[in-house]
């Protein structure tokens, strides 16, 4: 399923996917509608600035708007796989991912990775959700 109001995938892929009780969010970044990247910003010089913990926190209210459109939350995460381009960014990511889990959350499995879709990208997370069915 494709979510409205959220940024289109890069490819040929779902945002989310129920099977049975089980809900599977793809990969998700803080890439905005437009294409914008939140946490992510360059001055009139193309320096660029890049921010872990606002791009932590995007990617973490993509995925709870990802779930509220297949009728879950937050709360109902399972397994969080989060892939950082720098482990120096680990820090200031468990410290935004603190403020929305705690030891009775998603179990979590955290990986460097070389590079993600877009060279402003420092965090790509993907879930597994648990959430019984409507009758």
């Amino acid at each position: 399923m494709i979510v409205d109001g959220k940024a289109t995938p890069r490819g040929r892929f779902p945002h989310v996917r129920r099977a049975g009780n089980l809900i599977y969010v793809s990969g998700t970044s803080s890439r905005r509608p437009d294409n914008t990247i939140a946490g992510a910003r360059a001055d009139a010089f193309g320096t660029v600035s890049l921010d872990i913990a606002e791009q932590t926190r995007a990617v973490i209210e993509n995925i709870r708007d990802i779930l509220h459109a297949v009728g879950a939350d937050l709360s109902d995460l399972v397994q969080i796989t989060t892939y950082l381009v720098n482990m120096n960014d680990f820090g200031g990511y468990n410290a935004v991912y603190a403020e929305y889990f705690d030891e009775t959350g998603p179990t979590r499995t955290t990986v460097a990775v070389h590079q993600l879709p877009h060279p402003h990208l420092l965090i790509e997370i993907q879930a597994v959700a648990y959430k019984e069915e409507s009758q």
